[in-house]
C-alpha cells in the first residue's frame, strides 16, 4: 500500500480508533503506529492491507484501553471524551466528519471492559466478522460474540436518551442558554428531562465538579450559579454555537480579570424536546485542537 493509499485509509482508521479510545490525540498516535508497523512488514507480503491495518489498529487500541483503565481510576474527577468540534459555517474537515460519534455514546462506551468495547466497535460500527474480531482479541469467535453482546446490553442500559436531530438539539440548547443567562430557573427546568445529568471534566486543572449533578432543579441551579459567578468575577464570556461530534453544542471563551483564560465545550443529549444530559469539557489537555481554531 503506497503512502497515498494509506492516507486515503487513514480517516477510517482514525474513526475506528477514536470510537475505541475517546481521544483524538491517542487515536492519531495509534494510527501512526499502525502505519509504521505496516511499513516495516511490507516485505512479508500482506494480501489484504485494509484488513491488516484494521486488525493492527484494533490490537493497539486494546493495549491502550487496558493501560488506560489504571490511569482513569486515578483520574481527578469525572472523565469525558475529547470532543471533535467543527464550526457551523465550516462543515468540518474530512477527518472530523468520519470521526463523529455522539458524546452520549462515547461516555457509556467508557464503562465497558476493553474487550467489550473493541468487540462492539469493530463488529457493530465497522461490520467486522466475529472470527476477525476474535483475532484482534486473541480469543474464540464465540467469546468475541459474547463480549459484543454484553457490551450492547451495557450501552442500552447506560446511555442517556438522545434521539433528536441536530435542528431540534440546537433549538432546545438555545432555549436552555437563554433561560440560564436570564436566571429564569423555571424556564430552565422546563427544558430539562426528569433524568437529566450534568457531567464536567476539568482533569484536575480546572474546577469542574467532582461528581455529576442530577435532576432538573439541581442542574438548573448549577448553570445559573455558574453564569452568575462569571458575572461577579468580571469574566467576559463569548458563546459560539458549534457542532460537537456532529451534534449541537457551544464553545465558550473568556478571560478573567487576572489574565486566566476560560475555554470550554458544552454538548448535549436531547430527546422529546428536553435535554437528558449535558457534557462540559474544560480540561485544557483535551481542548488543544479547539484552542487552535
Amino acid at each position: 500500500m503506497p503512502s497515498e493509499d494509506f492516507e486515503a485509509e487513514r480517516p477510517r482508521l482514525l474513526a475506528l480508533a477514536y470510537r475505541m479510545l475517546g481521544s483524538r490525540a491517542e487515536a492519531e498516535d495509534v494510527v501512526q503506529e499502525a502505519w509504521l508497523r505496516y511499513h516495516a512488514a511490507r516485505a512479508d507480503g500482506i494480501r489484504d492491507p485494509q484488513a491488516w491495518l484494521t486488525t493492527v489498529t484494533g490490537r493497539l487500541c486494546l493495549d491502550v484501553l487496558r493501560s488506560a483503565r489504571v490511569r482513569r481510576e486515578a483520574y481527578p474527577g469525572q472523565w469525558l471524551p475529547e470532543p471533535v468540534v467543527s464550526h457551523l459555517d465550516d462543515p468540518a474537515e474530512k477527518v472530523a466528519q468520519r470521526m463523529e460519534v455522539s458524546l452520549a455514546l462515547l461516555v457509556v462506551l467508557e464503562r465497558l471492559t476493553p474487550e467489550q468495547r473493541v468487540a462492539v466497535v469493530l463488529h457493530d460500527a465497522f461490520a467486522m466478522p466475529f472470527d476477525e474480531v476474535a483475532a484482534v482479541l486473541n480469543t474464540s469467535a464465540g467469546a468475541a460474540r459474547q463480549h459484543a453482546s454484553r457490551g450492547r446490553r451495557a450501552v442500552a442500559d447506560g446511555q442517556s436518551r438522545h434521539t433528536a436531530d441536530v435542528a431540534e438539539q440546537r433549538a432546545v440548547l438555545e432555549a436552555f442558554l437563554k433561560a440560564a443567562s436570564s436566571g429564569d430557573l423555571s424556564a430552565l427546568a422546563a427544558v430539562l428531562a426528569p433524568e437529566v445529568v450534568a457531567v464536567g471534566d476539568g482533569g484536575g486543572a480546572v474546577n469542574a465538579g467532582r461528581r455529576p449533578v442530577f435532576g432538573p432543579d439541581r442542574v438548573a441551579r448549577f448553570y445559573v450559579g455558574t453564569l452568575d459567578r462569571f458575572a461577579r468575577y468580571g469574566v467576559d464570556v463569548t458563546i459560539e454555537p458549534v457542532l460537537v461530534n456532529g451534534g449541537a453544542g457551544v464553545l465558550l471563551r473568556g478571560a478573567y480579570p487576572d489574565g486566566r483564560r476560560l475555554l470550554a465545550v458544552l454538548a448535549v443529549a436531547v430527546a422529546d424536546g428536553r435535554i437528558t444530559a449535558l457534557y462540559n469539557q474544560l480540561n485544557p489537555a483535551k481542548l488543544g485542537s479547539v484552542d487552535d481554531r
